[in-house]
């Protein structure tokens, strides 16, 4: 299996999860509800440390730049991550309904009814808003103050988080997914939510196309540049990423395709490396489409001003996401289920739902780089 990719263990994980659920016993389907009730405890212990392991040694690294430079293109991966992420809000808003029902007809998730033979309690250490609270304090200590060994402490145990994240959480991911699928097709639900599912998916397909064609054409104006040819080039980095899945393995690439834009070095060197970390508008967008679809399936919350906290505080998290397989979804549970009150069950659907398309947002994030990149050798280019 370990050949196999991520997404496709997840897909076979919801074919058989729905295939099985017709066939297994229910004591059967009990011993997967009490492998999912324990898994979820222990990721629910695991996020607030997540968020202090990736977050601060990433801060850390970030703000060892100084200068005006630094500041602006943080700014500007900030303000399009968070624009992405609106836009899918204000999208979704706007056709989710139509595609998901009314919460009443929509077979609500009902996983309660499958009982766990037994659950454990793995509490938190920290809850959320101090872990990511405590990670900046700390980050911006390690950066302003040049703590070396604190930094190294924290390199450390960032190193420690992404082993267990790769060794232990994503492995376990399509095994906690089936049973999700497998206990949805055994109370009744699952021909609802997959069919919903095929619908979000082609509408956020379309909106990281137009993420894509707006921040070229901001690049384009503001630099003077022909758009579309600006986009063009960097498609050697758009599709080295929808086959890597990582941002991090396509700055190579993008660093090259933003150096053959006419980026200057100095500013693509430093700019496309950077944005790889703090840039995810296609990943930010994804998240935000898909909480919305799990909040109007299951009639919760999902009012603007709500959202809005959820999105300004997921842009900031995102910075957690990159250096990790399935890092982004990862760290979008900590805002999940502190702002909008997401349960194991609805954090399960948002993890599949996302890995589903994870390829096309990493790269939305990764060409989008090249338009910032165009757009700061504008202002900062090096002779």
């Amino acid at each position: 299996m370990k050949r196999i990719g991520l997404l496709p263990r997840i897909l076979i994980a919801i074919l058989l999860g729905v295939a099985l659920g017709f066939v297994l016993p229910i004591p059967a389907v009990r011993f997967f509800a009490t492998f999912n009730a324990v898994f979820s405890q222990f990721l629910g212990f695991m996020i607030p440390l997540l968020i202090v392991g990736l977050i601060a040694s990433a801060i850390g690294r970030i703000g060892t730049n100084a200068g005006k430079l630094l500041v602006v293109t943080i700014v500007l991966a900030y303000a399009d991550t968070v624009l992405a992420a609106l836009l899918a809000y204000g999208t979704g808003s706007w056709l989710f309904p139509g595609l998901i029902g009314a919460p009443d007809s929509a077979q609500v998730m009902k996983p309660e009814d499958i009982l766990p033979y037994f659950t454990l309690s793995i509490p938190p250490v920290i809850d959320v808003m101090s872990a990511l609270v405590g990670a900046f304090v700390v980050g911006l200590g390690i950066a302003y103050l040049k703590l070396g060994t604190l930094k190294k402490l924290f390199d450390e145990f960032e190193q420690l988080i992404s082993a267990i994240i790769q060794r232990a959480i994503v492995p376990l991911l399509p095994l906690y997914i089936f049973g999700i699928f497998l206990c949805m097709t055994v109370s009744g639900q699952v021909f609802h939510i997959l069919k919903v599912f095929a619908g979000i998916i082609v509408v956020i397909f379309l909106l990281h196309l137009f993420i894509l064609f707006y921040e070229f054409v901001a690049a384009g104006c503001l630099a003077r540049r022909n758009p579309f040819r600006l986009f063009l080039t960097m498609l050697p980095a758009y599709f080295t990423a929808l086959g890597t899945s990582s941002s991090a393995a396509t700055i190579p690439v993008t660093l090259r395709q933003a150096i053959a834009n006419g980026v200057s070095e100095p500013v693509a060197q430093f700019s496309i490396p950077l944005c790889a970390t703090i840039h995810m508008s296609g990943s930010a967008m994804k998240i935000t489409a898909c909480a919305l679809t799990v909040c109007l399936m299951q009639g919760m919350a999902c009012d603007f001003p709500l959202f809005l906290h959820f999105i300004l505080l997921l842009a900031v998290c995102m910075v957690a996401g990159p250096g990790v397989p399935g890092g982004a979804v990862m760290a979008a549970l900590a805002p999940l289920s502190s702002i909008l009150g997401f349960g194991t069950d609805e954090q399960a659907l948002i993890i599949a739902l996302y890995i589903a398309m994870d390829s096309f947002g990493t790269a939305c994030n990764v060409t989008g780089d090249g338009a910032i990149a165009v757009i700061l050798d504008k202002y900062f280019k090096t002779k």
